[in-house]
C-alpha cells in the first residue's frame, strides 16, 4: 500500500522550498504540467488566436484545498487561470434556434493595467431539459489503490457516486469497474430505478494495493462498449488520485489508449479526489484525450456542485470538438495576449481541420475567455518584445476598419464528423458599456487573483487589494453562494501571502510541459 509519493529525485524539476521525510510533509509530492505562460502578439505577424475550449474546473477547487486545508498559496503551476473563471456561472446570452452555443462580447479598461484594455469572450451553451437529455450509459471506473484510503479520498468518492446515484432515471443504466493490484467489472449493466443494487456496490469498496490504472481504463472501455447503445450518451467516469504506478503509466501511452476510443462514442469525464500523491497533470491529460471533462472535488459541498447542481455538464455533451479563432485588427490593436488556456493552444491551420481534436462542453455550461489589449499607438514595457525595426521589403497594411476583432467558431455534434461554423465581427464601440457588467466585474476579478497566484510576468498593478474590492461589489445575487466564498479564499490567500516566500520571486514558469513534483511546506 502506497499513500505517500517519495522523495523528489536529483535533477527533477521543481520548486521545493524543502524535502522532509514523509513524517514532517502531511502532504507528500503532487504533480502539475509545467508550460510558459502566453505572452502579447502583433496583430500584424500574428493575426490569428486559436484554442480549443475547456471548461474544467478542477485547478479552482485544488487552490481551494491548499488554501484551506493546507495553509499555503499553491503551486504556480497548480493554477490556470481559466479554470478559476470558469468555475463561476454568468448570465451569458443563450443559444438560439438550432446553434447548441452562443457567443457573448464585452470590452472594458484592464483592472491590473489602466492602459490596457480587457476583452471577455463569453460563450453559452444549451441547457438540456426533460426529454431532450437522452439515457445515459455509464460506467463508473473506480480506483480502489492503497493511496484511495489516504486524506478522506475514498470516502468523497463514494459520497460523490452516490450524489450522481440519486439524479439517475429508469432508463439510465450502470456498470462499475474497480482497479487496484488487479482488476474487476464490481457491477454489470444495472438500471437506475435499481439504486439500492448501484449504491451497495459503492458502499462496499475498499482502499488497499496498488494501482493498476491502465488494466482498469481498459476493462472499463470494453464494459462500455460491451454496453453500447448509438441511442445513449456512453461515458466512462473515471474516479481517481492519477497515481498509476502498475502497467501503462506513460502519460503518452495512456493518452494514445484514450484517444484510439474517441471514436467509439464512448466519452470519459475524470473527477479527481484525494492530496499528497495527487497527479493532475495526468489526470489533465487524460480528460482532454477522452473528450470529457475533469473536476476535483475536494469537499462534499464540491461534489454536490459537480454530481447535483451541474450534473448535466458533467455528463452531457451538446457540441464536441469546440475551436475558437479570433482575427484582430491591427489599426485597432497593437498587441494582444490570452489569459490561459495554455494547453488548449492550437496552430490557426487547425481551426478548419476536422481532424483535429478539441475541447467539448456540456450542457448548460459556460466558457469565458480573456484577452488583454494594447491601444494602437501605445508604447508599453509589457509588450517590449512586439517592437522591431520596420521592414524593408514588407510593406504593413492595417486594415482600416472600425471592427476590432472577427471571431469564428467552429464545433461538431456530439455524434458528428462535420464541423459547422459561426462568424461575429466587432467594433469595441458595440462592446463597450458606460459601467462594465457585474459578470465582467468579478470574472475579471478572478482572473486578475489568479495572476497573483500563478506570479504572473503581466500581472501589471494586480494586488488582493484591487480583487477584493471588484470582487465585492459585484457579487450580486450569489444564490449558491460560490461568489461570497471566493472573497473568503482571497483574503485566506492575502494573510498567507507574507508566510509563502515564493511571493518575492521571479515567475517560474519559463519551460514548458514538464511534469513537475511540488514540496511547498508552509507554516501559520
Amino acid at each position: 500500500m502506497r499513500c505517500m509519493a517519495g522523495s523528489r529525485s536529483p535533477g527533477s524539476i521543481g520548486c521545493a522550498v524543502r524535502s522532509p521525510e514523509p513524517e514532517s510533509q502531511p502532504y507528500g509530492t503532487e504533480r502539475y504540467a509545467e508550460y510558459r505562460e502566453n505572452g502579447f502578439l502583433d496583430p500584424k505577424s500574428e493575426p490569428l488566436s486559436t484554442f480549443s475550449l475547456d471548461v474544467d474546473t478542477s485547478s479552482y477547487a485544488l487552490m481551494r484545498r491548499y488554501l484551506e486545508d493546507q495553509k499555503r498559496l499553491p503551486p504556480p503551476n497548480a493554477v490556470r487561470l481559466e479554470e478559476y473563471v470558469n468555475y463561476f456561472r454568468y448570465n451569458y446570452a443563450k443559444p438560439q434556434g438550432d446553434d447548441p452555443i452562443a457567443v457573448d462580447c464585452e470590452l472594458a479598461e484592464c483592472p491590473w493595467n489602466k492602459t490596457h484594455k480587457l476583452l471577455r469572450l463569453g460563450v453559452q451553451a444549451k441547457r438540456l431539459e426533460g426529454d431532450t437529455m437522452p439515457p445515459c450509459n455509464l460506467t463508473f471506473l473506480v480506483d480502489r489503490s492503497g493511496s484511495m484510503g489516504c486524506n478522506n479520498g475514498m470516502e468523497l468518492l463514494k459520497g460523490g457516486l452516490k450524489m450522481l446515484v440519486s439524479r439517475l432515471r429508469a432508463e439510465d443504466h450502470v456498470s462499475i469497474v474497480t482497479y487496484a493490484g488487479g482488476t474487476e467489472v464490481l457491477l454489470r449493466s444495472t438500471p437506475g430505478s435499481d439504486k439500492k443494487k448501484i449504491v451497495d456496490a459503492i458502499d462496499s469498496l475498499q482502499a488497499s494495493g496498488c494501482t493498476y490504472g491502465s488494466a482498469g481504463i481498459q476493462l472499463a472501455y470494453a464494459e462500455a462498449e460491451r454496453n453500447f447503445d448509438k441511442k445513449t450518451n456512453n461515458r466512462v467516469i473515471l474516479v481517481t488520485d492519477g497515481d498509476f504506478n502498475v502497467g501503462i503509466s506513460s502519460p503518452r501511452e495512456l493518452e494514445d489508449f484514450i484517444a484510439s476510443k474517441r471514436s467509439s462514442g464512448v466519452f470519459l469525464s475524470v473527477i479527481g479526489v484525494g492530496r499528497g500523491n495527487y497527479q493532475d497533470a495526468m489526470m489533465k491529460k487524460l480528460a482532454n484525450a477522452g473528450n470529457g471533462n475533469y473536476s476535483y472535488l475536494d469537499s462534499l459541498l464540491e461534489a454536490k456542485k459537480v454530481m447535483l447542481n451541474e450534473i448535466g455538464g458533467t455528463l452531457f455533451t451538446v457540441a464536441k470538438d469546440v475551436k475558437v479563432q479570433i482575427e484582430f485588427n491591427p489599426s485597432q490593436v497593437a498587441g494582444y495576449r490570452l489569459l490561459g488556456y495554455e494547453n488548449r493552444l492550437l496552430k490557426a491551420k487547425d481551426f478548419n481541420n476536422d481532424k483535429k481534436d478539441a475541447g467539448e462542453i456540456g450542457s448548460g455550461h459556460s466558457m469565458t475567455a480573456f484577452y488583454e489589449l494594447l491601444p494602437v499607438g501605445l508604447k508599453d514595457k509589457s509588450a517590449k518584445d512586439l517592437y522591431v525595426d520596420p521592414l524593408k521589403y514588407q510593406k504593413a497594411t492595417a486594415v482600416e476598419s472600425e471592427e476590432l476583432f472577427t471571431v469564428k467558431m467552429r464545433w461538431k455534434a456530439p455524434d458528428g464528423d462535420k464541423s459547422k461554423l459561426k462568424e461575429i465581427a466587432k467594433s469595441a464601440a458595440a462592446i463597450t458599456r458606460t459601467e462594465p457588467s457585474e459578470d465582467f466585474r468579478f470574472a475579471s476579478a478572478v482572473a486578475e487573483f489568479a495572476l497573483i497566484l500563478e506570479n504572473s510576468e503581466f500581472k501589471g498593478d494586480a494586488s488582493f487589494e484591487d480583487v477584493l474590492r471588484q470582487a465585492r461589489g459585484a457579487k450580486g445575487a450569489d444564490e449558491e453562494g460560490y461568489r461570497a466564498e471566493f472573497i473568503r479564499l482571497v483574503e485566506r490567500a492575502e494573510l498567507l501571502k507574507g508566510v509563502d516566500n515564493r511571493q518575492e520571486q521571479p515567475s517560474v514558469r519559463g519551460r514548458k510541459r514538464v511534469d513537475t513534483p511540488f514540496e511547498i511546506e508552509v507554516d501559520l
